[in-house]
């Protein structure tokens, strides 16, 4: 049945003609169809088949990237307890693709500029496996606190999130990063069909007035870029000017940068991606009659190496084996600290060290920051951030007070539930689980687990803390993530 689409904005529909000449029918009656929704899992806590196999709200896989699917139109991934282990991210599938496309190999310093609310940041974290730096940057200080949240929810331990002019940064960070990805501000043409009152907001302002942001932004990304490395520049617009335009303006000012092959586009995964235009033939156009998702614009672009500049060594395109590339690390970390280690490090009292010792997961002193009582364990290589705006350093561990530890809700999702020695681990239909979540005391069987700390886990994915005696359990859960 054809819908109305008189609220599609008459100069919107114009310049999508003129784009997309004989193809332009098919795009408008692409309209009257419900826009596509989506997951990809966290493949630091499962791989694609497990999760595929285990999660029933999920249809066909998004075939351009390895770990995405589509949800039905009557799903509530939202409200899953899954969710809240932090096993996926609700992501429409075509934003899936730039982070997928971005070569991030563990170990690399990788930055997303414009990062918030996190789906693209929440996999740069998955494919860094927890080595390197991943530094996550909104000028919005309440949209980087959504960042952050998605961020600890995914258990990403080696995170830095800033909330910073990127100039701000540029000046900082020149040549520091392998990786760089800009999903940059846009009119939002590719959101219209998922969320209409966008329309408003593209009337008010226009494509001009997001390519001047852009023309801002893009200076600063290629200035923190190291020789050799990589950018993905990406929008949720059909617009020319904030596409195109804006690889042009980064050719003609920065000759060192130069577009490159992002996807082999005869590939069947990527059969309806089209390919950008004013002669950026490798960039990538997404619309929604010739794929199941929304409109985007992909490109990827490298810096010029002087020294080496005929050697792609940091380039690694996705491949049939990702789909089963899983991060889990099976090595069981022992932390034991003898009485010279704990009279060095003084900030921290007898429990905090007991407790560090009876994690699983490795906890190097040296990496550690104690700031007003609260600790946090500091990425490899953590880079000089005073005086910058700065939510986050790290994985924050927990607080001492009073001669306690109490650990937080940001550990628990960072670990393994094998990495914490009292665990209750509730099966995904028992309503203890819910009730949990939603910040409730629950009863507890006495061979379910031990009196004191415990890790609560549902189907052997950690959700948070609770104390148990005798029998109850004092939920322990963070109060603003609750299950509403």
């Amino acid at each position: 049945m054809e819908k109305d689409k008189s609220w599609l904005p008459s100069g919107f529909l114009s310049a999508m003609e003129a784009l997309l000449g004989d193809e332009y029918k098919s795009f408008v009656d692409s309209y009257d169809e419900e826009y596509m929704r989506g997951l990809r899992c966290n493949t630091l806590k499962i791989s694609p088949k497990d999760f595929e196999n285990k999660v029933s709200y999920v249809t066909d896989k998004v075939p351009w990237t390895h770990n995405g699917f589509y949800s039905s139109e009557d799903d509530q991934p939202a409200k899953h307890p899954y969710y809240y282990a932090g096993l996926y991210y609700i992501q429409e599938p075509s934003a899936m693709l730039p982070a997928s496309l971005l070569p991030v190999r563990p170990g690399d310093k990788v930055l997303d500029l414009c990062a918030a609310p996190g789906g693209k940041t929440t996999e740069l974290g998955s494919k860094l496996k927890g080595r390197g730096l991943l530094m996550c940057n909104d000028i919005s200080a309440s949209r980087a606190k959504a960042l952050l949240k998605n961020v600890e929810l995914f258990g990403i331990k080696n995170a830095v999130v800033t909330s910073e002019d990127p100039k701000q940064l540029a000046g900082r960070f020149e040549g520091y990063f392998d990786k760089i990805l800009v999903d940059a501000p846009c009119s939002g043409e590719g959101m219209f069909r998922k969320v209409h009152s966008i329309t408003k907001n593209w009337m008010q302002y226009g494509s001009g007035y997001y390519a001047d942001i852009q023309r801002e932004i893009l200076p600063a990304a290629v200035k923190m870029l190291k020789p050799g490395g990589y950018m993905i520049f990406s929008t949720c617009t059909f617009s020319v000017k904030e596409d195109e335009e804006s690889l042009r303006f980064i050719s003609e000012s920065f000759p060192e940068m130069e577009l490159v092959p992002a996807v082999d586009f005869s590939d069947e995964r990527f059969a309806g991606f089209k390919r950008g235009g004013l002669g950026f033939d490798e960039a990538i156009r997404i619309y929604p009659h010739r794929c199941k998702g929304e409109g985007h614009f992909t490109a990827l672009l490298r810096k010029k190496d002087t020294e080496d500049d005929a050697e792609d060594r940091n380039r690694s395109f996705p491949t049939a084996e990702d789909n089963e590339n899983f991060a889990a690390d099976d090595e069981t970390a022992v932390n034991r600290y003898d009485a010279s280690v704990r009279k060095k490090y003084k900030a921290l009292n007898e429990e905090t060290f007991a407790f560090f010792e009876s994690l699983g997961m490795k906890i190097e002193l040296n990496r550690l920051r104690v700031k007003d009582d609260r600790v946090f364990l500091l990425p490899e290589d953590m880079p000089e951030v005073n005086g910058l705006r700065v939510l986050r350093t790290g994985l924050f561990l927990g607080e001492i007070k009073q001669g306690r530890f109490e650990p937080s809700q940001a550990l628990a999702l960072a670990l393994k539930m094998k990495e914490y020695k009292n665990v209750l681990n509730l099966k995904i239909d028992d309503p203890r689980v819910v009730r949990y979540l939603k910040c409730e005391s629950i009863d507890v069987e006495e061979d379910e687990a031990q009196n004191g700390l415990c890790l609560v886990c549902t189907d052997g994915y950690p959700l948070g803390w609770a104390k148990i005696d005798r029998g109850r359990l004092k939920n322990k859960y963070l109060p603003s993530w609750r299950m509403m």
